[in-house]
């Protein structure tokens, strides 16, 4: 019986990776977008979930298929020094380590709630993303590849087909490049061409044609994405069937954010949200980037308003 609810899986203990001064992938992404989402007139409806602890259930073995077992001993030691760069932009503090597991956790959690079918859709509310990190080192301000991670979960727990939607403003390098090799898992991605981390080519389609690259030029708004989804998204998910979707929910093509040079306002991811749901298979949403905390917190809502209307 699938309820009306929505699970949010969250906990405080997200706060405590710290990025540094003036860094955008900042403890505050979270607080703004909780303190949003409990003053909204549907808050009730909302399920809020703490993440399966680290005693409860170790990530690691669904961690290590897909990272190096030496790049996790690299971000344990890292952050057991007190922490450090694992590149430019990707701090690791003294907490990182067993945040980062953590969020893996919670994603783990959203997709056993899918699969109990106690819900058609759940929101696991994380830091840090994820959707850049490779298999050898983290980048882009990401630890492990979330998205990857519950993509290979779901299908060990039974399912023969996943597809894992990014709409974050990158392209997540990551994710491909984790999934790429793998029949079983299917990859879009609308990202701003050209940015960082300047992958992510339309003749970038996987090993099994299981990738779908959709780079937008600068400036693109809710009526381009909206048709992208009707022509390229909708189409290449109708013809791979997935029987789960995984969303790397990522809110940096907002107008407001300033890391990017998209014109999307927070009422379009509930468009968005709307098509995807139109496909009728369940949905984890995961939130990767988004960096202006007001345009973050409403297009998280947004999101979520959509999940709690009826199915088409």
């Amino acid at each position: 019986m699938v309820s009306d609810r929505v699970p949010v899986i969250y906990s405080d203990r997200f706060l405590a990776h710290e990025t540094g001064a003036g860094h955008p992938e900042r403890p505050e992404r979270l607080t703004a977008t909780v303190a949003h989402l409990r003053s909204q007139p549907w808050r009730n409806q909302l399920d809020w979930r703490s993440p399966t602890t680290l005693e409860e259930r170790s990530p690691l073995p669904w961690i290590v298929a897909c990272h190096s077992h030496h790049y996790l001993e690299t971000v344990y030691q890292l952050s057991e020094r007190g922490g450090g760069l694992l590149d430019p932009d990707t701090p690791c503090s003294p907490a990182s380590y067993d945040v980062a597991l953590l969020a893996v956790n919670a994603w783990l959690d959203g997709i056993d709630l899918l699969l109990q079918q106690e819900v058609s859709a759940a929101f696991a509310l994380t830091r840090p993303p994820g959707h850049h990190a490779l298999a050898t080192h983290g980048m882009g301000f990401c630890l492990f590849g979330n998205a990857a991670i519950a993509a290979r979960y779901a299908l060990a727990q039974g399912l023969t087909k996943v597809a894992i939607v990014d709409w974050d403003v990158h392209h997540g390098n990551g994710t491909q490049a984790l999934i790429d090799h793998q029949p079983a898992i299917a990859y879009v991605s609308l990202h701003q061409s050209p940015a960082y981390p300047g992958t992510g080519s339309v003749t970038e389609t996987g090993l099994y044609d299981n990738v779908c690259n959709l780079p937008l030029p600068p400036g693109s708004d809710g009526q381009d994405y909206r048709q992208c989804f009707k022509q390229s998204v909708l189409p290449f998910l109708q013809s791979w069937q997935p029987q789960l979707l995984i969303v790397s929910a990522g809110y940096d093509a907002a107008a407001a954010d300033p890391l990017a040079n998209m014109r999307l306002q927070p009422a379009d991811y509930g468009d968005l949200t709307r098509q995807l749901r139109s496909l009728q298979v369940p949905i984890l949403f995961g939130l990767e980037g988004g960096y202006d905390l007001t345009a973050l917190a409403a297009s998280v809502a947004e999101t979520i308003a959509a999940c709690l209307e009826p199915l088409p």
